[in-house]
This record gives structure tokens, C-alpha cells and sequence, in this order.
């Protein structure tokens, strides 16, 4: 089922008596990155996936937005589809919003899945190369912008493995609005750092890293599951910092696994 909500495009598929699943996509990208994970969830879960705002087919408006108005748009979607605390699920800059509405809204989730993301805020360092990028959409370089960020996403071996794979993503991520692609750089930009959050997690934590991450690599988030206790982590083979794309059978069976461990007993 698709629709709208609050601007917000919504894709709910999978078991209507299931527990709740919410998947939160990473940038530049949109919901349909969960298609083999929903696909291999929706038996047993109920999978609600959608694209943030400014993304894929949700209002761009303003092109202005931060991770609070993206950690509030969580919360209103949650509440509006009458979700009793689902697990929450994000990948990068999802994953940057899954910790951030965990730490906000304590009350309101049962497990958290967070895949090749890090607590961290960004550094002057990253601050600079945001503000870059927001120079390269301005000055009409979108396109070039999303083809090498893209690329440097997937795994090394990933132009020679499978290129029509990481083809098809630079041509999806292309479909975005530069005015969106800004509004959600602005948004990583102002998220806070919840390092000192981790240690106060109290729900079932799965942590999953691509094995050849380079933007945030295994030993990274090692540190972060040693920081949240009773969390376990998975190491994807062959993948990059798309672990649901590049290797959807293991990411698959991680995740599945964790859920029944957690929801099916």
C-alpha cells in the first residue's frame, strides 16, 4: 500500500499482525534501497518504508530541513499509522535518525538496527566538505555530485562486480531534486552527536557494517556496539557502505534473525 502522509511518500507492505518495521533510508537515496529487505521481512513483519523530505517522491518544499524536523517526521508518521513501538531501522543518514529519535523519544521503539551509520556529529573537517557540497548544487554540479558520492558508497569492486548495480543507483539518485539534495545536506549537517546517548540504549540492538566501508568502517562501529550494552554486530562480506544492496542475502538473514530472536519466542 502507498500513500501520503504529511507530504511524505509511504510504502506499508508485509503481515498486518506483525510487528512494525521501520526502515529509514540513506543520502542521496529513497525507500526503494529496502526493496530485497522488505521483500524477504514481509512474511512475518509488518514493513513500512518511506522517502524523507526532499527525497525520492516526498514534498521537497522549503528545501530547508534539519534532523530534528527529520526525527519529528518519524515521530508524527509513527502516530499517524498507529505503530506500537516498532523497531526502527536505518541505514546511514537513517541511521543518524534512528539514534536521534531514540534518544528524543525513549518511549516509543522496541528494537534498534542501525547499518553503516556512527554516532558522531559532524567535525570541521565534514562541516567543511557539507558546506561543499552545498557550493557544487549551487553552482549546477548535482549530477557530478551524486556520481562520485555514489560510487565512493558502494564497495571498491564494485564498477568491476556488478555495474550495473551501482549504474542503477547513480541514475535513482540522480532522479532527486538538487533543491531536496541541499535541504537533506543541511540536515546531516545539523545533527547532534549521540556518543554519550549509546550507553543509555535499553532496547535489543543489531549494529550491521559493510566489511569494505570506507564511510564508516567496521572498526567504527565496533566502537559503537561496545558502547551500548547487550548489542550485537554483524560484518557483511563483500560489501561497501550499501550492505542492503550489495549483499542483501546476508544483510537479509541478519536482520530476520534478529527479529525473530527478539519479537518470536
Amino acid at each position: 500500500m502507498k500513500e501520503k502522509i504529511n507530504g511524505l511518500a509511504v510504502n506499508i507492505t508485509g503481515n498486518e499482525k506483525g510487528k512494525p518495521v521501520v526502515f529509514l533510508h540513506g543520502f542521496p537515496y529513497d525507500s526503494t534501497m529496502w526493496k530485497d529487505t522488505t521483500k524477504a521481512l514481509k512474511k512475518e513483519f509488518k514493513c513500512i518504508t518511506y522517502d524523507v523530505r526532499g527525497l525520492g517522491k516526498s514534498k521537497v518544499g522549503d528545501g530547508i530541513y534539519t534532523m530534528e524536523s527529520y526525527v519529528d517526521d518519524l515521530h508524527d508518521l509513527i502516530k499517524k499509522l498507529k505503530l506500537k513501538k516498532p523497531a526502527i531501522c536505518g541505514l546511514s543518514m537513517g541511521g543518524y535518525m534512528a539514534l536521534r529519535f531514540a534518544e528524543k523519544y525513549k518511549d516509543d521503539y522496541s528494537a534498534l538496527i542501525l547499518m553503516d551509520t556512527k554516532a558522531d556529529g559532524d567535525d570541521n573537517a565534514n562541516k567543511l566538505k557539507r558546506a561543499g557540497i552545498i557550493e557544487k548544487i549551487n553552482n549546477g554540479k548535482t549530477e557530478k555530485f551524486v556520481e562520485e558520492f555514489v560510487t565512493n558508497c558502494f564497495s571498491v569492486d564494485a564498477p568491476k562486480d556488478y555495474p550495473k548495480v551501482l549504474k542503477a543507483w547513480i541514475k535513482q539518485a540522480k532522479k532527486n531534486k538538487p533543491k531536496g539534495i541541499k535541504g537533506a545536506t543541511i540536515a546531516l549537517l545539523s545533527r547532534t552527536d549521540t556518543n554519550d546517548f549509546l550507553k543509555e540504549i535499553n532496547v535489543p540492538t543489531l549494529l550491521i557494517c559493510g566489511a569494505f566501508d570506507k564511510l564508516t568502517p567496521p572498526e567504527k562501529m565496533r566502537e559503537m556496539a561496545e558502547k551500548i550494552p547487550n548489542s550485537d554486530i554483524g560484518i557483511i562480506p563483500r560489501s561497501g557502505h550499501m550492505t542492503p544492496i550489495e549483499n542483501p542475502a546476508a544483510v537479509n538473514d541478519l536482520i530476520l534473525g534478529f527479529l525473530r530472536r527478539v519479537y518470536v519466542q
